[in-house]
């Protein structure tokens, strides 16, 4: 569970939103009131925490939990308007274990996440992915489709396994080559389509998840 303490609700509605989107399980909170009445029920993995709040703002609260015994090792990224060195470096001080100044994108937002959970120990992980009727167990690197196995090259599950983690987001052939394959694009390659082509025919109907968005790239449609 990711806690996000943010007073816009425009923010707060998108983060929480991407979170879900990619596989997180997130809640959002207006103000440090809130958000301390939630951490006497839940211990989140992660905070993302504006520092321009209603009440206590965003560093006063990170002191505040950085000097409980119960929460002082949550991970928390601080978000704000504020760009300057001087508040960066307070909020680091204080004990943030990363920063962004708004506005930020979302899939950079998702990567720093993931970041700061592999440094703190606490890195989600997930052993079942689910997209429609397709099943992916990570662990035991299986592909179900109404328990009915498929089978599936390595560069295929990987290349499926991703798509599913980030569902929702279109990406580039440069960026699933870059991914799946380890290497910078050059010119033209059709590498990453024949493998989008062979593993949505190994999938049969249910590879119509699998969308391609025209003169972008491909991605897995929610549903």
């Amino acid at each position: 569970m990711i806690f996000c303490v943010e007073d816009d609700p425009n923010i707060r509605d998108l983060v929480v939103y991407t979170l879900h989107s990619t596989g997180f399980e997130a809640t959002g909170f207006s103000s440090g009131e809130a958000l301390f009445a939630a951490l006497k029920k839940e211990t989140p993995e992660l905070i993302l925490l504006d520092i321009m709040l209603p009440g206590e703002d965003g560093i006063q609260i990170l002191k505040r939990m950085r000097a409980s015994v119960d929460w002082k090792a949550i991970p928390i990224i601080l978000l704000t308007a504020k760009g300057t060195e001087f508040d960066k470096v307070t909020g680091l001080d204080s004990g943030a274990d990363d920063y962004l100044t708004k506005p930020f994108g979302m899939m950079e937002l998702v990567s720093r996440i993931k970041a700061v959970l592999r440094r703190s120990g606490q890195k989600k992980t997930q052993a079942e992915l689910t997209a429609g009727e397709i099943v992916l167990n990570v662990e035991e690197h299986r592909v179900l489709i109404d328990d009915q196995e498929i089978s599936l090259t390595p560069k295929e599950f990987y290349l499926l396994s991703y798509l599913m983690e980030n569902q929702g987001f279109v990406f580039s052939r440069e960026k699933l080559l870059s991914k799946i394959w380890g290497f910078d694009y050059y010119g033209e390659t059709r590498t990453g389509d024949v493998h989008i082509r062979s593993l949505r025919q190994k999938l049969g109907p249910a590879g119509d998840i699998i969308e391609t968005v025209r003169g972008v790239g491909y991605r897995i449609v929610r549903k």
